[in-house]
């Protein structure tokens, strides 16, 4: 099956599955079209406050977040499944379409 990431605001497709652990500002759960809200697979607290989406601390954000996502193995198992299901598709609110954890989830998962 295919796994897409992309913008939370952008056009509907596939199974739809939000991978930020915090809602996306200014979007209703209905405009929102989520399927599932995976929300223990995006980075913890820390992470993404130390990373603030700064692209000198991409390399080193990949690493962690990498790392976490091999602590937890259950919530990555439970995206397989889904994925193994249904075409998919892995939503992000940030703005930065180079440098966002979706594009780590993605490679994580061998799907890019």
């Amino acid at each position: 099956m295919a796994l897409r990431i992309k913008r939370i605001y952008e056009p509907k497709d596939g199974m739809r599955t939000l991978v930020d652990r915090l809602w996306p500002r200014g979007l209703s759960k209905q405009d929102a079209a989520v399927d599932i809200w995976l929300k223990d697979i995006a980075p913890s607290p820390a992470l993404r406050r130390w990373f603030g989406h700064d692209p000198a601390k991409w390399t080193e954000f990949q690493r962690r977040y990498r790392d976490e996502l091999e602590k937890n193995p259950s919530v990555v198992e439970e995206l397989k499944r889904q994925i193994r299901q249904a075409d998919t598709t892995l939503l992000y609110a940030v703005k930065n379409v180079d440098h966002n954890h979706a594009i780590v989830l993605q490679r994580f998962l061998g799907k890019d």
